[in-house]
């Protein structure tokens, strides 16, 4: 497979945040398909209730 880079802007409170946040978003891109991840982010966007549901599951 091959290998893409990107420049990116985080928004996050302190930088260490914001190296966690980019951390779990390699590993959620690196274990979820394209429509994994698509559904991902449409259920996010678009379904507070399907989130907040995910969020109680997770414990967060």
């Amino acid at each position: 497979m091959q290998k893409f880079q990107y420049d990116i802007t985080i928004s996050a409170a302190s930088e260490t945040e914001a190296d966690s946040k980019m951390k779990s978003l390699t590993v959620l891109a690196s274990k979820l398909s394209v429509k994994e991840l698509e559904k991902l982010s449409h259920v996010v966007l678009h379904e507070p209730v399907k989130t907040a549901l995910a969020k109680k599951a997770l414990g967060i």
